[in-house]
């Protein structure tokens, strides 16, 4: 297919790959594009994702529709579905159909990598086996995580150095992809906690109140504290107390997009006071939440 053939058909598939989506911050990188974009779903999402050209790579930064889940129809018939974690890849020439069993808006960093830029750091190129589509719906690899993370940091807040700063992220993506695709034919990937246990810490620290305690979310999980903390940084890389810390800041920064005063923000999150929650914040992200909002609105002038 000739270049400007192949691009007309990724900007279809793009615009059908994100019908009803609004983009809170879209870049270009020097691999391909880099989106927050936000799912505005009214119904149980059944809809077909199919990358062409390229890997697609996805994380939520709020929780997924209950009861997310994949097929591969084309590998795997129509009735075999396996749940989608919060972070899941989509390989080339695959056609990934979803479903959830409810709606609700939802928001995620989208990065689009050539197929070249990962497939150069596999000797001998990759056969993607039902074990490697299985294990791309629910990627628990911290490396790929933190990247995500922090690149979705990045394309929040334009800084001195960010361009550099993205295409550097997304080349470190390509690389931590292609190792994770390759350990998978290497052996089962362990040490951490259940898919199912990481969602359901992830739904209860999004629900507004206090902070769960760590003995509530070992409830949870049926684990005792101590499994839970050992099995939550196996799987993320970090702790789940600075887990914990991030929810709420996330949390915060997308409460003070709204209107709500910041006084009923912080008994919202769980907060004794304001100030509490102000000095919280600003140890978090360098500015208070009255600087944070005032930043957040001159952006959307």
């Amino acid at each position: 297919m000739a270049t400007k053939e192949k691009e007309t058909e990724r900007r279809r598939v793009t615009r059908e790959n994100f019908a009803q989506t609004a983009f809170d911050s879209e870049r270009m990188t020097a691999l391909g594009p880099v989106r927050i974009a936000r799912f505005q779903l009214d119904a149980p999402t059944d809809r077909l994702f199919r990358r062409e050209h390229g890997y697609w790579l996805d994380m939520c930064l709020t929780p997924r529709p209950e009861g997310a889940r994949g097929c591969y129809r084309e590998r795997w018939g129509p009735h075999r579905f396996e749940p989608i974690g919060d972070i899941f890849l989509i390989p080339p020439g695959e056609g990934l159909h979803i479903l959830s069993d409810k709606g609700g808006d939802q928001a995620s960093i989208v990065c689009e990598i050539p197929a070249e830029a990962v497939d150069r750091w596999l000797e001998g190129g990759i056969e993607w086996t039902d074990r490697r589509l299985a294990a791309g719906l629910d990627i628990a690899q911290p490396h790929v995580r933190f990247c995500l993370r922090r690149l979705a940091e990045e394309m929040r807040h334009d800084a001195p150095g960010s361009e550099a700063l993205r295409d550097h992220i997304v080349g470190q993506l390509a690389i931590e992809v292609a190792r994770y695709c390759q350990a998978i034919a290497d052996g089962p990937i362990t040490g951490g906690l259940a898919s199912w246990r990481l969602r359901r810490i992830d739904e209860r620290l999004e629900e507004i109140g206090p902070v769960p305690s760590l003995e509530e979310l070992a409830a949870l999980c049926n684990i005792s504290v101590r499994q839970l903390t050992r099995g939550f940084r196996a799987s993320r890389g970090h702790s789940i107390g600075s887990h914990i810390a991030q929810t709420r800041v996330e949390m915060a920064k997308r409460m003070l997009g709204g209107e709500q005063s910041i006084k009923e923000i912080s008994f919202a999150l769980g907060f004794a006071s304001p100030s509490s929650f102000s000095y919280a914040f600003r140890r978090a992200t360098g500015a208070s939440p009255r600087q944070f909002r005032q930043r957040s609105y001159r952006k959307g002038e």
